[in-house]
């Protein structure tokens, strides 16, 4: 009986010892068999950027002539412009500089100011600016007249050479810029008599273009030189003079357009005033 007793007890002391090492036992690292699967994230939309606008640009407004009542052409060369008023003729001369000439155009382009060149056709600036200058003729911002082929001395030419450099000039002109600029022409240094204005009207041009105030830039003189010139002759009905030449006049458009502005000047080609006849 007590051998019985002794080996029960001993038997449930082994199974409480087991027992109590298993409770105590850190499981052995390795993949979890029972616990639930981490949740999946729910994804978050991808941010697309609008895209951004290309501004539309803002269109140059194209300047449009003046709206003159047009009067006929006086009789002999014109001076000045008829009337009393606030039209002023910015006439520009010759075109020895290609970049002058070019820079001409771009400040005629920016401001709106209407211009009349009387060009020399053996320039090579007239040439290589003509895709430049071509809508602005077209437009009519810009006129071109006759000034000759060579800036020749037409009172001292023969006869032949007179018609000569007027109808090539008028020839170039044509070619190059699709317009028939008859009938303006301006003598080179203004020379000109009874003979050379029955030799030009033969062929159409009946009406030397003079002027009344110059710039005094036909040979290279300062900026500001150029400045004080356009104070003293950009007055009300002046045709002034300029030249296509050298560049200290490049250097100056925005103080010639103040002077314009400041005394309430509008400019004007000659065919914005005068009638074709």
């Amino acid at each position: 009986m007590q051998r019985r007793l002794f080996l029960t007890l001993a038997a449930a002391g082994v199974a409480s010892t087991l027992t109590a090492c298993a409770v105590g036992q850190t499981p052995p690292a390795g993949p979890s068999t029972g616990a639930s699967a981490t949740p999946t994230a729910t994804p978050k939309p991808s941010f697309t950027p609008k895209p951004t606008p290309t501004p539309t640009p803002t269109p140059t407004p194209t300047p449009t002539g003046p709206h003159l009542e047009r009067v006929a052409l006086p009789d002999g060369a014109l001076t000045e412009l008829p009337g009393t008023g606030d039209l002023l003729a910015w006439t520009v001369d010759d075109g020895s500089d290609s970049d002058v000439i070019r820079r001409y155009v771009e400040f005629a382009q920016a401001s709106g100011t209407r211009l009349t060149f009387f060009a020399n056709g053996s320039r090579e600036g007239w040439t290589e600016n003509a895709e430049l200058l071509r809508p602005l003729v077209a437009s009519g911002q810009i006129q071109l007249g006759n000034h000759t082929f060579n800036h020749v001395d037409l009172t001292e030419a023969s006869d032949d050479e007179v018609i000569e450099q007027l109808q090539k000039n008028h020839d170039f002109l044509e070619d190059t810029y699709g317009v028939d600029v008859r009938p303006y022409y301006r003598p080179p240094y203004g020379y000109r008599n009874h003979r050379t204005d029955r030799l030009a009207a033969s062929i159409g041009y009946t009406t030397p273009v003079l002027w009344y105030g110059s710039l005094s830039d036909s040979s290279h003189i300062t900026p500001d030189q150029i400045v004080g010139f356009a104070d003293e002759w950009f007055l009300p009905q002046h045709i002034v003079i300029g030249h296509l030449n050298y560049d200290p006049v490049t250097k100056v458009f925005p103080e010639l357009q103040q002077i314009i502005q400041s005394r309430g000047l509008q400019t004007v080609t000659l065919d914005d005033v005068f009638l074709k006849p």
